[in-house]
């Protein structure tokens, strides 16, 4: 057994001694999250933007809206891709190059929580259906990795949608010219979903792993939750099983914590 194998195996029987006494390694309580900071308009030239530090973790989201064409089978809607950087600086275990399986997971998490929740109304952002459209940008760059960078990523991506800012535009049929209009408009964000994760480490199950916690875990779900009551995602990984028991508490408490950090979202945007 490695150096590093010893060392992982004596801070997994650490954390779950802790746990077996109901408490974590860094003093919270099971479903307590670590303290949330979010600021808004944090990049002057992108339409939105939005810094968000949970715990040590620290994820910085950019909205760029651009035009181009639809999706062929969805030639009346705008179009929304999502793209994260793993900052080399942000981990040693992040690596330069094309994005790897752990950015593409987490860019697919993220889209998928704000695209199944309809919380963007694309379709308010058809400027010619099947020709002209707006295409939203989602980029993620991680700047600290301290642990469960899927929640930290999804509230700063529909943190900085909600506080994105489109020009108007005006369209002329006549000689399909489109014109950029000098006065902005609020990106049409009608939903807040908040994606909240667990982690399972032995018989326990825990919100907002750190990173200690995520390296010794069983296996990790994320359930993406909106404002009124819809579950719009879920994300199993890492491996491990879940019963059904701990799904469904896993469910029910991820209402109540996304309950609390939109709250916190609400509250940036005001300020």
């Amino acid at each position: 057994m490695s150096d590093v194998e010893v060392m992982a195996s004596i801070m997994r029987d650490h954390i779950l001694s802790l746990l077996r006494e109901g408490k974590r390694i860094d003093g919270r309580s099971f479903e307590d999250y670590r303290d949330l900071e979010i600021k808004v308009n944090v990049i002057e030239k992108a339409e939105g933007s939005a810094w968000v530090k949970l715990g040590n973790t620290q994820v910085l989201v950019g909205i760029k809206v651009d035009l181009g064409e639809p999706f062929p089978d969805l030639p009346e809607k705008g179009v929304m891709t999502t793209n994260v950087e793993l900052v080399p600086l942000a981990s040693p275990t992040f690596e330069p190059g094309p994005p790897d399986e752990n950015a593409i997971e987490l860019a697919r998490v993220v889209d998928r929580g704000i695209r199944e929740s309809q919380a963007v109304e694309l379709e308010k952002l058809a400027i010619v259906p099947g020709k002209l459209v707006r295409v939203i940008f989602i980029d993620v760059h991680v700047l600290d990795h301290d642990g469960n960078l899927l929640d930290a990523s999804g509230i700063g991506a529909i943190a900085a949608l909600m506080s994105t800012k489109i020009p108007k535009l005006e369209y002329n049929e006549e000689t399909g010219e489109v014109t950029v209009l000098d006065e902005y408009e609020p990106l049409p964000v009608r939903r807040v979903p908040i994606p909240v994760t667990f982690a399972k480490i032995g018989s326990n199950i825990v919100v907002d792993p750190n990173l200690d916690e995520e390296c010794v875990m069983d296996g990790r779900i994320t359930i993406t939750t909106d404002e009124n009551g819809h579950i719009s995602a879920v994300q199993k990984g890492e491996g491990g099983a879940f019963k059904l028991e701990e799904v469904m508490y896993a469910v029910d408490t991820s209402f109540k914590k996304a309950e609390e950090i939109r709250k916190v979202v609400i509250e940036a945007l005001k300020a």
